[in-house]
């Protein structure tokens, strides 16, 4: 199955804001009446860094036009009638704020460490805070560069200090998820800004170990024969990995700020049914538990996350992986938890050319909210990305906004 994720938006994106100025339960997901239109739903956006997709609209722009693109993106948000923004502060081993404990992202600049001259994430809190909007960070663990050159790197880099901390892989650089010291630096990186900054929340997306290229191995070899004793195989211990890194993380989190919910936006299958009969009616290409030793389901069960918001970017009617199906899955996985399921929507995919009918017609994803509805478990929907709720290429936010946000209301 072709999956179009956020992977590929990444070439070619930028510029378009400055222009625009334990076991499942027995029962099955069931249809539900539909709940009030004014009842509190966390409605979001992510606003992505990483490679100026939404913001910064490009590297080297100047203090007060960076801080003006992110107010306006806020803004932006109110007038839709969200409550919540989901901003990437540290895309990519580096930081969105200042006395990190990696240097500055090289997107506000263009020159990774080089100082910005502002506070990116305690404007942010403040100007969200201000408006009635939830400010989520958003922090990607794993991803070192977009590049495989640590000379590279800013001086005094963990990265570069580190080497042997770092896999090279499909042309990019990574931290080595099976290194206990590795899991325990990024933690503290990440735990930095939580500690420092009011954040309503902390959020992954879905880069783990990273997404599988024919031909290529990632390798992790010495790691897992110092470490992976006792693991059947590779693959299970890398999982292990992961959740050692999900379940450490959520302790750490509601200690340091237990106000602050921690969630994550995993791709949209665990595992295809055909595979594993506790998986989705689903045929995609890509399975979180096998392709990024990422078990999704697991973190929900076991209640190691706050919420979670599984990117369903495929149209109602796609014939591997149906919105239609897998969001009844995800209903059914929540169910009897304290997780709270929001849904990823494909807001980027809307577009009045795209090679598939359904993402020209303004009403997908109006129909979406309205599918999703009858599911009680569903307490909210995450729009990628923020250009697209700024620009709304084929009205389609528009859309959503009138059939179902006809008023403000707090986030759930």
């Amino acid at each position: 199955m072709a999956y179009i994720g956020r992977r590929g938006l990444l070439a070619g994106a930028a510029g378009l804001l400055a222009a625009t100025g334990g076991a499942a339960p027995a029962r099955a997901a069931r249809r539900r009446a539909p709940r009030a239109k004014a009842a509190a739903e966390f409605r979001a956006m992510w606003i992505a860094s990483v490679e100026n997709v939404d913001w910064p609209s490009e590297s080297g722009l100047g203090a007060g036009e960076q801080r003006d693109e992110l107010i306006r993106l806020l803004d932006a948000a109110v007038e839709r009638r969200l409550n919540a923004v989901i901003l990437q502060v540290r895309p990519a081993a580096d930081a969105m704020w200042p006395g990190a404990r990696e240097p500055w992202s090289q997107w506000l600049t263009g020159e990774q460490g080089e100082d910005p001259g502002w506070d990116p994430l305690g404007t942010a809190v403040a100007e969200a805070h201000a408006r009635g909007l939830e400010l989520h960070a958003w922090f990607n663990p794993y991803r070192v560069a977009n590049h495989t050159d640590p000379g590279r790197l800013a001086e005094g880099h963990p990265a570069r200090r580190n080497p042997d901390w770092t896999v090279a892989y499909n042309k990019k650089l990574y931290y080595n998820p099976g290194l206990p010291e590795v899991r325990a630096f990024v933690q503290e990186a990440m735990l930095d800004a939580v500690s420092r900054y009011e954040v309503d929340g902390v959020h992954w997306d879905d880069y783990f170990y990273p997404y599988p290229v024919a031909g290529e191995e990632f390798d992790d070899a010495d790691a897992y024969e110092r470490h992976g004793g006792g693991f059947a195989s590779r693959a299970d211990w890398r999982r292990a990995n992961t959740d050692a890194l999900v379940r450490e993380m959520s302790a750490r989190v509601r200690t340091v700020r237990p106000s602050a919910r921690f969630g994550i936006s995993p791709f949209a299958v665990w595992r295809n049914s055909e595979r594993d009969p506790l998986g989705s009616p689903t045929q995609a290409g890509v399975e979180t538990y096998d392709d990024l030793y990422a078990d999704t389901r697991k973190w929900v069960r076991e209640g190691w996350i706050d919420y979670i918001v599984p990117q369903v970017y495929w149209q109602i009617g796609h014939p591997t992986a149906d919105y239609a199906k897998v969001v009844p899955w995800w209903a059914q996985t929540v169910a009897g938890t304290d997780v709270a399921l929001y849904v990823g929507e494909a807001l980027y995919r809307c577009d009045r050319s795209s090679a598939t009918a359904a993402w020209r017609d303004p009403q997908e994803l109006s129909r979406h909210l309205t599918f999703a509805r009858d599911y009680p478990e569903v307490r909210g929907h995450v729009y990628f990305s923020a250009k697209q709720v700024v620009a709304d290429p084929n009205g389609a936010m528009a859309r959503v906004v009138a059939d179902h946000y006809p008023t403000a209301v707090p986030p759930r």
